[in-house]
């Protein structure tokens, strides 16, 4: 591939909420991932990393030519930003590819302390229109992490009316915030727990009764049941069956939400759009989605999915669970192969006879019946009821360091 063909390829970005994850995110196909320090960034629910990891971090990346974004979106208050400089100083010296933030006093920081580190503009900053991406271009910007409420037709044409130097970035695949450009108060209000800054209690997943006492006679059209209804509770986005419309937009960055997602939930979801970029610029005008592909997606933990914004007006709200729908279930990990034989780690228990399936980093999920299992001492043993046990499956196929076994 010529150096001009690659640097028209859009980029695949995963979450990385600890190592773990950002080992799957890497070894499942993303080109860069994106995480947060200890401070700073919109997801303490993640373990997220202290100075030394994430120094280990962006060198396991750099090692593998993968990009290391450092999210800085939260929206800092006085004595919080007066320990950012040194901060951001820290950082950029452990060779961040940039910054994710929201703040423009952050910006301003940041372009003093670390004026080499590139900024991408959060989501939360509301970028729905050409002047506003042009301007935060003409501050320093590099990148614009797009709102999520815009379609690909309002896409198309920031990307028709700003400079082409300016990357443009969207969320393609996770979870949606009831605000979809991320600036939600509903935590805030019930908890004191503030989403802004990274504690988001999800407070739109719980269960609503609505009443509006001075507006007779107007009805919002809710499905209720005996446990009443949950009115903000929205669909989990999925583009993956518009490979060829989000590319053709000019988009630069296919972002996936979940830092707070397991590195199966992240594995999955990466290995899966990077099997359908990689088709699309094989395959061209004659692009087709392998139903594998399209099946993965529903082999993790997730909501109903929908299209969001991007065909027009259609987030959707999910009004009769605020759970989530699960069709497989994770059971081990493998940690090595030898001699036909297969070593893993027990995430969940499994029987001699069962039917399961392997992931493999880049792969094809394929099958394979568990004909015997050895735990570490050579016995052979019916089931696997000890968590994270170390056990021994013979298996012909060679199975790749990593992989993910599950049951579905």
């Amino acid at each position: 591939m010529n150096k001009e063909k690659k640097n028209n390829i859009a980029e695949l970005l995963s979450p990385a909420g600890d190592m773990e994850r950002l080992v799957a995110s890497v070894n499942f196909g993303a080109d860069a991932v994106y995480l947060a320090g200890k401070e700073f960034g919109m997801r303490t629910s993640s373990s997220n990393f202290d100075m030394e990891n994430l120094k280990t971090a962006v060198k396991f990346c750099h090692d593998k030519d993968k990009k290391v974004y450092l999210t800085c979106n939260t929206l800092p208050r006085n004595d919080e930003i007066e320990r950012l400089p040194e901060f951001l100083t820290e950082v950029a010296k452990m060779g961040v590819d940039a910054f994710i933030m929201t703040d423009l006093g952050v910006l301003d920081i940041a372009k003093k302390v670390a004026p080499n580190i590139d900024v991408h503009i959060s989501t939360q900053f509301g970028v729905v229109n050409f002047m506003s991406a042009r301007s935060l271009y003409d501050m320093g910007a590099k990148r614009v992490v797009l709102s999520r409420e815009l379609s690909l037709e309002e896409i198309t044409t920031i990307r028709e009316k700003t400079n082409s130097k300016l990357e443009l970035e969207v969320f393609v695949h996770g979870s949606m915030c009831v605000s979809f450009s991320g600036r939600c108060l509903i935590s805030n209000y019930f908890t004191g727990r503030d989403a802004n800054r990274g504690n988001c209690t999800q407070s739109c997943r719980w269960k609503y009764n609505l009443v509006e006492e001075k507006r007779k006679g107007e009805y919002f059209s809710i499905i209720e049941d005996d446990e009443g209804t949950h009115f903000f509770n929205s669909k989990d986005l999925c583009m993956i069956e518009h490979i060829p419309e989000l590319l053709k937009s000019g988009i630069t960055s296919l972002k996936i939400e979940g830092r707070a997602k397991s590195a199966y939930y992240v594995a999955v979801v990466t290995n899966a759009y990077k099997h359908a970029m990689d088709a699309f610029y094989t395959m061209g005008e004659n692009f087709r989605l392998d139903h594998w592909v399209k099946e993965e997606v529903h082999k993790i933990s997730h909501r109903e999915y929908s299209t969001g914004f991007f065909f027009g007006n259609e987030p959707g709200q999910i009004y009769n669970s605020g759970g989530y729908i699960q069709e497989c279930e994770v059971v081990a990990v493998c940690d090595g192969y030898k001699n036909g034989v297969m070593q893993i780690s027990q995430r969940n228990k499994f029987f001699k006879g069962d039917k399961l399936e392997i992931l493999e980093p880049g792969g094809k999920p394929f099958s394979f019946t568990v004909e015997q299992i050895f735990d570490e001492f050579g016995n052979e043993v019916e089931s696997t009821p000890h968590a994270m046990q170390k056990l021994f499956i013979p298996i012909k196929k060679n199975v790749k360091l990593g992989a993910f076994i599950r049951a579905c």
